[in-house]
């Protein structure tokens, strides 16, 4: 049986594989995992995105929390990074969010963070997972006054909003920005910070109604935001995913700014106020070579990890560095908040353009993005971790690297849920990285099946 949490939780097509069964049973077994050294009587935060499923999944989620002797604290619709921050600053024993993300409406998801606002660790969703597997075998299920009580505090984003105001402060009253917020979670605490601050904003994707998130918009489907970028002759164009943990933007001319370029510009202005520890950027294998390339220039210094931003996450707390994400635009400041957090990202990104009055496409050319082709290989699933193995695929690997003079790459890595490898090239011409990306996955298939 496979592993029930993945790498951003717990999640399904809400009704079928998240069922109402299950949230509740992740509510007991979150809850007691979570606050069983507890002395006092915990508490919880809960919050979700404007999935239609959201309130049935929240309302079972919060009856699980409750049936083991817990509080919960109902904050409505918030982002992800908001339930992280409120966590921490309400001193709660933990906080949960209802969403999955920048998937479809039909999906949802569950995730949990701990006291300190941080996502869990392997061995404590295992733990959880044990729990729910076992019945809640030996989990106390109180009576009478040891039931657990959800307080509604439907306002408690407002607090999110104020910290976002103060931890980022920039003027932005010169700025015209279009911002999309995917009809999702960032539809009210983005508008009104970003208003608030002084900016001239076109919002587009607002109404959310339970079944649009996602809906050709967002961070994910950008095409309309880049023409309105144009047609309203704005400064720069945010989009944000379904519960708004990532951020990509759009320049003046409606040029996509992905999340490597966005922490390429950040993280150099950072650099230079003495505010970027370490001079170090932490990203993921999956990084445009270009971001490298970068980094050799400007003296920056840029450390890899597994594809995931819980691994960003764990090397930059285990090494103190302040700056990593994806080139999703899953970026993370850990000076700020301890998860990716879009709204913050976006006013991080603005605050450069205010401070040195450029545009953002200037800003943008501090890197080249060097063109990337993917290409997916058919492989045995027992076979898929062993490509390097095999002699004519290990050769063919160092032939195409010398071939680059350091000018490409070649990155393979195994599917985490399909019997595939993935078969990534980046170089200068793109017609000539995808026919060799293609060339290598067959040469893959060919050899592995």
């Amino acid at each position: 049986m496979s592993r029930m949490f993945g790498t951003d939780g717990v999640r399904g097509v809400a009704g079928m594989e998240l069922t109402i069964e299950l949230a509740m049973k992740l509510g007991q077994a979150g809850a007691y995992a979570l606050t069983k050294e507890k002395e006092h009587q915990p508490t919880i935060i809960v919050g979700c995105d404007t999935r239609i499923s959201g309130g049935m999944l929240a309302n079972a989620l919060m009856a699980g929390i409750c049936s083991v002797g817990a509080n919960a604290i109902y904050a409505g619709i918030v982002p992800t990074p908001a339930i992280a921050y409120l966590t921490r600053k309400h001193k709660v024993d933990a906080g949960v969010v209802i969403s999955a993300s920048h998937n479809p409406m039909e999906f949802n998801g569950i995730k949990f963070f701990n006291g300190e606002g941080y996502k869990l660790s392997d061995a404590l969703e295992d733990e959880i997972e044990a729990l729910i597997k076992n019945n809640m075998k030996h989990v106390p299920m109180p009576t009478g006054t040891g039931i657990g009580r959800i307080e509604y505090r439907l306002d408690i984003k407002e607090e999110y909003i104020a910290f976002m105001k103060r931890h980022a402060a920039v003027d932005l009253s010169g700025l015209k920005i279009v911002v999309d917020c995917a009809e999702g979670a960032a539809y009210y605490t983005s508008v009104k910070t970003l208003k608030d601050l002084g900016a001239n904003l076109v919002p587009i994707h607002v109404n959310p109604d339970g079944t649009n998130i996602n809906a050709n918009c967002g961070s994910t489907h950008m095409s309309e935001l880049r023409a309105r970028v144009v047609y309203e002759k704005a400064d720069v164009g945010i989009a944000f995913d379904g519960d708004a943990d990532r951020m990509m933007a759009v320049d003046e001319m409606g040029n996509v700014i992905d999340g490597d370029q966005i922490m390429a510009i950040i993280g150099n202005h950072m650099k230079r106020q003495g505010l970027l520890k370490k001079d170090t950027i932490v990203v993921t294998v999956m990084t445009n070579l270009g971001f490298s390339l970068m980094g050799d220039r400007e003296g920056l210094n840029i450390e890899k990890t597994k594809v995931g931003d819980r691994y960003v996450l764990e090397h930059m707390l285990e090494h103190g560095y302040n700056l990593g994400g994806e080139q999703s635009g899953h970026i993370i400041f850990l000076d700020d908040n301890t998860t990716g957090d879009g709204l913050l990202s976006a006013l991080r990104l603005l605050k450069v353009m205010v401070d040195t009055k450029q545009k953002l496409s200037d800003l943008a050319g501090i890197m080249e993005v060097l063109p990337q082709a993917l290409v997916n290989a058919k492989v045995p699933n027992h076979k898929k971790e062993h490509y390097m193995e095999y002699s004519e695929i290990a050769d063919a690997v160092k032939a195409l690297e010398k071939k680059f003079h350091g000018e490409g790459r070649v990155l393979i890595r195994p599917s985490g849920t399909e019997p595939m490898v993935r078969v990534m090239i980046e170089g200068k011409d793109q017609k000539a990285i995808m026919e060799e990306a293609e060339k290598l996955a067959a040469l893959i298939t060919n050899i592995m099946l």
